[in-house]
């Protein structure tokens, strides 16, 4: 089936059984709805603050929203977070598969704004997530209250030439000897300072690689000429060391085509942004600063 993301049906409960695992390890409340939209049924995670400022968060690629949500656990206790599970991407949401090159992610996430019953909210994308809210302020600038990326896609991505050396010859070694290594050395350009992945990682991107159909396209760039009814404060963050958005180039192009945007290189920083506790609190006051500013 042209959509069926999963490499089998064993490959689907594997990947729904790791889903629930990370849910169950979270150790927070929460609901499960299931909204509509014009590309299929959508599944969002609810939870933290009942009385807390909504905010919706957009996971990474082949990742899960369980998985987005460790990251962000600071943000429960003074937000409503809204997450959902990216259409055509692991989890409960239909496995319809968007193009990356058009603004159709910008056009579902403007749906589930409008499902959940919101005019605007806070909205977040890390990665992926970040090339689909940058769909968003192209399609529905109105319904965005206030941005965060975090090194995000979309904005000024790598050439798929230099991800090939980086990546993609240790993933072939990886294919043609199955060892462990060779694994390990795929994603290792995407921590810091070649820092060892931490479990739950490596875990996430075993499972992906194993059983789900891999998008290996990322939400394209924006262009500017789509941005001229955006306005919204927007908070970017970008890894200096990122290899699939270097974030010098990021950061020039978003001070270039955002009307009002804090960004800020993070050093010494590859795409797995959150592996240190130190970085971890180091970009947890700068989204505290930039939650709390009510600009």
């Amino acid at each position: 089936m042209k959509d069926y993301i999963y490499k089998s049906q064993q490959s689907e409960k594997i990947v729904k059984e790791l889903y629930d695992q990370q849910l169950k390890s979270l150790g927070v409340a929460y609901e499960d709805l299931y909204l509509p939209t014009r590309f299929g049924k959508t599944h969002v995670l609810r939870v933290g603050n009942p009385e807390g400022e909504p905010l919706l968060l957009f996971h990474g690629g082949n990742s899960t929203a369980p998985y987005s949500l460790k990251q962000n656990m600071h943000l429960i206790t003074d937000y409503l977070i809204y997450v959902p599970d990216t259409i055509g991407h692991p989890g409960k949401s239909d496995q319809k598969v968007l193009s990356s090159d058009t603004l159709e992610y910008g056009e579902w996430a403007s749906d589930v704004i409008d499902s959940l019953g919101f005019e605007k909210m806070i909205c977040m994308g890390e990665s992926f997530g970040g090339g689909i809210l940058a769909k968003l302020m192209c399609t529905a600038p109105e319904k965005i209250l206030k941005a965060i990326l975090l090194v995000p896609a979309g904005i000024d991505n790598a050439s798929k030439s230099k991800l090939i050396l980086s990546m993609g010859i240790p993933m072939i070694l990886y294919l043609a000897t199955k060892k462990e290594k060779w694994f390990q050395k795929t994603f290792l350009p995407m921590t810091s300072n070649n820092e060892p992945m931490d479990k739950d990682t490596l875990e996430m991107m075993r499972i992906s690689f194993h059983h789900v159909r891999v998008n290996p396209n990322m939400p394209s760039n924006i262009a500017e000429k789509d941005l001229k009814n955006y306005h919204a404060p927007t908070l970017l963050l970008a890894g200096e060391k990122d290899v699939l958005f270097p974030g010098e180039r990021v950061i020039k192009r978003a001070e270039e085509i955002f009307p009002r945007v804090q960004a800020h290189l993070l050093k010494d920083c590859g795409h797995l942004y959150f592996t240190s506790e130190k970085r971890k609190q180091h970009i947890k006051r700068i989204l505290d600063g930039f939650l709390s500013n009510s600009e």
